[in-house]
C-alpha cells in the first residue's frame, strides 16, 4: 500500500500514465493511495485514487481512480513453461470525476452539458516464445470534450499491434498504432503539458544529436494519427571482412506517421464547426505529419579510437506540430569520435550538418568534449545556422558528479524551439547567459 506521492503506468500508457520528464519541466504524479495484490499466483492487482500534479499545485478539480489486473498464463499451465513461453492478459480501467466548467460556444450563449464522469478501457495481450513477442493493445475512452478536441463529443479509442525478434548480433522491431482522440487530460480547459493522465508513444527515434533532433516530433492525440515504425540492428561479427577486429554495428530506424482520414465537416452553429464530430474511415490515412529513414554505423578501429556515423532523411510538417511553418524536408549527416585516452580520460567530438530548402535553410554544430570519469566533463559546442539568419549558438559547459550529487556550470547561447522526448514537447524561449543546474538522487 502506498500513501502520498506516486508514478503509475497501465499498459502501454494509452489511458494512465504518470511520469518525470526533468528535460521537459513535467511531472504529473498522482497524489492519494495505491495498493498494490500479488498474493494470488500469476495474478498482480493494481487499484488507485488520486489527485494529480499540475508543475507547482495539485488539480483538486478533478479525481482519478483506476484498477488494473494482469494475468500471467504460463504460471498455471507447465507445457507454455517448459517450451520458453509466457503469454499474458491485462485489463485497466480508469475513471476522472471532473467538476463542471463554464464553457461557451464561441459567439453564442449556448453553454455545453460536459459530462463530469469520464470513463477509459485498456485490453491487451502479449506473447513471447524464445526469441520472439507480440503485443497488440486496445483503448477506448468516453466522451470527453477538451480544448484538445475542440469540445466535440465523439468517443476515443487507440490501437496498438508490436512484434519483435531478439537474437546474438540481430534485433527487429515492428509496430504500428492507430490513435484517434485520445487527449485525456485531469482538467479539460487547459493548454499544457503537465494536465495529461495518459500517454500515446510517438512512434520515432530518439534523438541524441542536436541537429537530428531540431525537428522533434509531438504525437497528435487530438484528432488523431497513424504511426508505423521499424527498428533493425544487425552486429557484424569480429575477424570478418565488415565486422573487422572489433566488429561493426548496423542501425536502421523508419518512421512514418500519418493523420486520420476525415470526412467533410457540416456547420452546426452558423458557419463554425466549433464542437462537430467529423467522421473518420478506419483504415483511412490524410495528410502526412512526419517520417523519416536513420541509418547509423557504429564502428571500432582500434581499442581507444570509436567512429560513429549517421545519415537521416526527414520529412516534418511543421504546419501540423507547430501550427504555422510548412512542411521541412531535411538530409542530416553525423559524424562522431570517440578516443580513450586512459581508463578515466575519453575524448569526444562530433561534426553535423542539415541541409534544407525550407525554414531556416542550412545548420553546421560542432562539440568538443574530454571527460574525466566518474567526476567531471568539459564541453564546448557551436550551431551555426549558415543558411538564413547566420546566428551562431555557442555553449561552454563544466558538469562535476561527486556520489548522488551533479553540479552543471555553463554559458552559452540557446535557439527558441521545442523540447521533446517520448512525444511530449515544451516549447523552450532563446536564452543567452549563464546557467546553473544542480540535482540530487535520493
Amino acid at each position: 500500500m502506498t500513501i502520498g506521492d506516486f508514478y503509475e503506468q497501465f499498459g502501454s500508457g494509452f489511458i494512465l500514465r504518470s511520469y518525470e520528464e526533468r528535460s521537459l519541466g513535467v511531472d504529473n504524479s498522482l497524489r492519494g493511495a495505491r495498493v498494490k495484490i500479488d498474493a494470488v499466483k500469476g495474478l498482480r492487482l493494481t487499484a488507485l485514487g488520486a489527485v494529480q500534479r499540475c508543475y507547482w499545485s495539485w488539480n483538486t478539480r478533478s479525481q482519478v481512480y483506476g484498477a488494473d489486473a494482469e494475468l500471467s498464463l504460463h504460471d498455471y499451465f507447465k507445457t507454455l513453461a517448459d517450451h520458453s513461453t509466457s503469454w499474458t492478459f491485462g485489463a485497466s480501467y480508469v475513471l476522472k470525476h471532473e467538476d463542471d466548467e463554464d464553457i461557451l460556444v464561441p459567439g453564442t450563449d449556448y453553454r455545453l452539458n460536459l459530462p463530469k464522469y469520464v470513463n477509459a478501457l485498456d485490453l491487451r495481450t502479449r506473447l513471447s516464445h524464445r526469441n520472439l513477442s507480440f503485443l497488440v493493445e486496445w483503448a477506448w475512452k468516453s466522451q470527453d470534450p477538451s480544448f484538445d478536441n475542440g469540445y466535440t463529443y465523439s468517443n476515443g479509442n487507440a490501437f496498438l499491434v508490436s512484434g519483435s525478434y531478439s537474437r546474438s548480433g540481430l534485433s527487429a522491431l515492428v509496430q504500428v498504432k492507430r490513435s484517434e482522440n485520445m487527449s485525456f487530460r485531469s482538467r479539460r480547459s487547459i493548454n499544457g503539458i503537465p494536465a495529461f493522465i495518459n500517454n500515446l508513444p510517438a512512434f520515432t527515434y530518439q534523438q541524441t544529436y542536436s541537429l537530428a533532433a531540431l525537428y522533434p516530433y509531438a504525437t497528435q492525440a487530438a484528432p488523431g494519427e497513424w504511426g508505423f515504425q521499424g527498428a533493425f540492428a544487425y552486429q557484424f561479427k569480429r575477424k570478418t571482412a565488415l565486422g573487422g577486429r572489433y566488429g561493426t554495428r548496423l542501425k536502421l530506424n523508419l518512421s512514418y506517421i500519418r493523420g486520420l482520414h476525415h470526412d467533410e465537416v457540416i456547420p452546426v452553429v452558423g458557419n463554425s464547426t466549433w464542437g462537430t464530430e467529423p467522421s473518420t474511415k478506419f483504415f483511412g490515412l490524410g495528410e502526412c505529419y512526419y517520417h523519416d529513414i536513420n541509418l547509423q554505423l557504429e564502428k571500432r578501429l582500434s581499442y581507444p579510437l570509436t567512429l560513429n556515423f549517421m545519415y537521416m532523411n526527414q520529412l516534418y510538417n511543421k504546419t501540423i506540430v507547430e501550427g504555422h511553418g510548412g512542411r521541412v524536408k531535411a538530409n542530416i549527416f553525423v559524424a562522431d569520435v570517440k578516443y580513450k585516452f586512459s581508463p578515466k580520460v575519453t575524448g569526444r567530438m562530433e561534426i553535423q550538418y542539415l541541409t534544407t530548402r525550407q525554414d531556416q535553410k542550412d545548420w553546421a554544430y560542432g562539440l568538443a568534449e574530454v571527460s574525466v570519469s566518474p567526476w567531471l566533463m568539459f564541453s564546448i559546442s557551436d550551431m551555426w545556422n549558415c543558411g538564413d539568419t547566420k546566428l551562431h549558438y555557442y555553449m561552454g559547459a563544466v558538469t562535476g558528479n561527486y556520489k548522488a550529487n551533479r553540479l552543471m556550470l555553463s554559458y552559452g547561447r540557446t535557439r527558441a524551439g521545442f523540447n521533446c522526448s517520448g512525444g511530449v514537447c515544451r516549447y523552450v524561449p532563446a536564452l543567452k547567459g549563464f546557467q546553473i543546474s544542480y540535482s540530487y538522487n535520493f
